[in-house]
């Protein structure tokens, strides 16, 4: 039986999958809220995990270890790192690395953990599938299947940009999908990464992020739920 795991790092995030959850009941760990219930008919647990990637590791192995998932879900907003991706438009993972894990004096290629055998963690394929379906159903022709980057920075400067592109390749940057991908890849649990853009990730961030935040927040929730739907 599908019980799907779903991790916002802000309120935001999360406060529209729990108004529509039914048959609540929350469990407290490490200081943070989960809550099991049913969203689009679904299993499913919800939590708000924090910013930045430790947080998001330590909920996802509380879900893989405490409630039993068996698929993976991050759900949030990020900045765009291509420019053909406006804000409110969706990505959906292909895989996720780090933009800020370097390691490279010891021949590691940026963003490679040692002992990994992948500097980025693939997306199950299927969820990877019914994500895009999911997001065009909300926002028809406006949805980008990539990479995401991840690390804990607010990108907010071109030259970082820059360079992130360059590290990555990536679509889009935040500061938990890769970690939430590493925890889901070595438990051997099916995962993808859903973003809507909320800024350009350059000097209009600090202007565009406060107003758009929200709005692209809830607009990735619903693609969530059309998601949980799909997996019944």
């Amino acid at each position: 039986m599908t019980k799907l795991g779903i991790i916002g790092a802000m309120q935001e995030e999360v406060e529209t999958l729990l108004e529509h959850m039914e048959e609540k009941k929350f469990t407290d760990r490490t200081s943070t809220r989960f809550c099991e219930g049913k969203l689009s008919g679904l299993d499913v647990v919800v939590v708000q995990c924090g910013i930045g990637k430790v947080n998001a590791a330590i909920c996802t192995q509380i879900l893989c270890d405490c409630f039993g998932v068996t698929h993976i879900v991050n759900t949030g907003i990020a900045g765009s790192l291509c420019a053909d991706l406006d804000i409110g438009d969706l990505v959906v993972s292909r895989d996720a690395m780090y933009h800020d894990f370097d390691c490279h004096a010891f021949g590691y290629p940026v963003g490679k953990v040692p002992g990994m055998d992948t500097v980025a963690f693939p997306a199950d394929e299927r969820m990877m599938q019914l994500a895009v379906e999911a997001a065009e159903a909300v926002n028809p022709g406006h949805t980008k299947l990539g990479r995401v980057a991840s690390g804990d920075q607010f990108v907010a400067n071109p030259e970082l940009k820059d360079r992130i592109i360059e590290i990555t390749g990536a679509l889009c940057t935040e500061m938990e999908g890769a970690a939430i991908a590493q925890t889901a890849y070595r438990n051997g649990i099916p995962f993808v990464i859903l973003r809507a853009i909320s800024d350009k990730a350059d000097h209009s961030a600090d202007m565009d992020y406060p107003t758009f935040e929200r709005i692209a927040a809830h607009r990735c929730a619903s693609v969530t739920m059309h998601l949980a739907a799909a997996l019944l």
